[in-house]
C-alpha cells in the first residue's frame, strides 16, 4: 500500500506544466504566468505631480514671499513651458513638471490672494513629485513566471499596456465514470440504479482547480466499451475515471487501461475512505482512476488529482495549508491508514472547532462540508477536545478567523 505522500511524489515527479498560450489580459486573471515580464518604459514616464497643487522652484519659496501664478499645467499635457524664476504655475496630479520646477505643493497647504500663493511652511526640493522611473524602470522584470494573476498583478500589466499575456494553458480533464448501475442525470433513478452524480461533481472540481472538464458519458460494463471511451479520454491532458477499479467481476478499468498501454505509477494508497484509486500514465497523460463511492471519489481528487492539476497549470504552491482544529465531535479510525473527513468546521473564539461529520458513505444530505479533517493511522478513537489537521476546502471558512 503506498503512503499519501508517496503517492503524490510519484505523479508530480512524472508530470510538468502544460504548454504557453497568449490570453487577452482579463483572460489570464486567476492564471498563472508562463514568462518572465519586463517593463517596456519607465513609470512614470516623466517627472509628474502627485498632488493638485502649485508647481514652485524650492529656492524661491521663501516666508513672506508672494509668487505671481502665471501658468496652468493640467493632466495630459504633453510640454509645458519652462517654469520662470519667482514664478508658480498650478499644476494637476499626473500633470507632467515643468523644466525648472523642482516641487509641488499641495493647494491646501498654500495661501493664495489674487494672482498670488505664499507658503507658510518650508518647501522641499522634490516634494509631491512622481519622478521619472521611480516605480518601475524600463527593461526591469515586473512579473516572474509562475507568478498567480489577480487584480494588482492585472493593474501592473495593464499600466505597461500588455494587452496580451503569455500563460499556462488550462489542462483538458477528461472524465469517465462505469457502470451498469448509472443512469444520465435528469432520469429518476429505478431499483439498482444511481444517477452519475459523480461526472458532475469531478467536472466541477476539475474547474474549481483551473482546468477544463470533458464528460465523456458512462462506460458500460463491456470490454469493448471501456476500451473506446478510454481510448478517446487518452487524448486528453489527464483522464479520471471513476468506479470499475476495485477487482471485481465486473471492475474492468485497470485491465482496459493495461491493454492501451498505461503505465501504472501505484495501486491502493494508505488513506480511508478513496483507498482504491490508481494511478498511470501514457506519455505525457496522466491517469487516475478513482472509487465510485461519491465521497471516496471526492476525498482521492482533491488528495491526489488536484496536486496534480496544479501543477500542470504552473502553480507553486500545490497543496492546501493544514490547520489545527479541535473536534466538538468523535471521530473513529481504523489504524493502517490515514483517515479523512468530510467536516464542517468553524472558527468560535478565535479557534477552529469542528462541529459536524459526515457519516461514512456517499451523501447524507443537506451536509455540505468546507472542509477535511486528516486522522492518524497510528490512532483509532478521536475525542472531543483532541487536536486534529485540518483542510480547508471553502476559501471563506479562513476569513471568518
Amino acid at each position: 500500500m503506498t503512503t499519501l505522500e508517496e503517492a503524490t511524489k510519484i505523479i508530480l515527479a512524472r508530470v510538468g506544466t502544460t504548454g504557453c498560450e497568449r490570453v487577452p489580459l482579463l483572460d489570464a486573471q486567476g492564471r498563472i504566468l508562463a514568462e518572465d515580464l519586463t517593463a517596456p518604459y519607465d513609470l512614470p514616464g516623466w517627472d509628474t505631480s502627485a498632488m493638485d497643487g502649485f508647481t514652485v522652484r524650492s529656492c524661491d519659496c521663501h516666508a513672506g514671499v508672494n509668487l505671481p501664478v502665471r501658468s496652468f499645467i493640467p493632466a495630459g499635457t504633453t510640454a509645458p513651458a519652462p517654469l520662470e524664476a519667482s514664478t508658480a504655475g498650478r499644476i494637476m496630479t499626473g500633470a507632467p513638471i515643468p523644466p525648472g520646477a523642482d516641487a509641488v505643493v499641495p493647494f491646501e497647504e498654500a495661501q493664495e490672494d489674487g494672482d498670488t500663493v505664499s507658503f507658510p511652511a518650508a518647501v522641499r526640493k522634490g516634494s509631491h513629485i512622481r519622478f521619472q522611473g521611480s516605480e518601475i524602470a524600463g527593461g526591469a522584470t515586473i512579473l516572474r513566471r509562475g507568478t498567480l494573476i489577480g487584480a494588482h498583478q492585472v493593474s501592473l500589466l495593464a499600466s505597461c499596456s500588455k494587452a496580451v499575456v503569455p500563460v499556462y494553458r488550462k489542462p483538458r480533464v477528461a472524465i469517465l465514470c462505469t457502470g451498469d448501475e448509472l443512469v444520465e442525470l435528469g432520469t429518476a433513478p429505478g431499483t439498482g440504479q444511481v444517477v452519475n452524480s459523480n461526472a458532475f461533481a469531478l467536472a466541477a472540481a476539475v474547474r474549481e482547480a483551473g482546468a477544463v472538464p470533458e464528460i465523456l458519458g458512462i462506460a458500460r460494463d463491456t470490454r469493448d466499451q471501456h476500451l473506446a471511451l478510454l481510448t478517446q479520454g487518452l487524448g486528453a491532458d489527464l483522464l479520471i475515471t471513476s468506479a470499475g477499479v476495485c477487482g471485481g467481476d465486473r471492475d474492468l478499468v485497470r485491465g482496459a487501461l493495461s491493454d492501451l498501454g498505461v503505465e501504472p505509477l501505484f495501486w491502493i494508497v494508505a488513506i480511508r475512505p478513496g483507498g482504491p484509486s490508481a494511478c498511470g500514465i501514457k506519455g505525457n497523460t496522466p491517469v487516475f482512476s478513482l472509487p465510485g463511492t461519491p465521497s471516496a471519489t471526492m476525498i482521492a481528487f482533491e488528495l491526489l488529482v488536484r496536486p496534480t492539476l496544479l501543477k500542470m497549470l504552473g502553480h507553486r504552491t500545490l497543496f492546501r495549508r493544514r490547520f489545527p482544529a479541535t473536534l466538538n465531535v468523535p471521530m473513529r479510525n481504523r489504524p493502517g491508514a490515514l483517515g479523512v473527513e468530510a467536516v464542517q468546521a468553524r472558527f468560535v473564539a478565535g479557534r477552529l472547532v469542528i462541529e459536524k461529520a459526515r457519516t461514512r458513505g456517499g451523501h447524507n444530505a443537506p451536509f455540505t462540508p468546507n472542509a477535511l479533517v486528516l486522522l492518524a493511522q497510528e490512532r483509532s478513537d478521536f475525542a472531543p477536545g483532541d487536536q486534529v489537521e485540518t483542510l480547508f476546502l471553502d476559501p471563506s471558512l479562513a476569513m471568518e478567523e
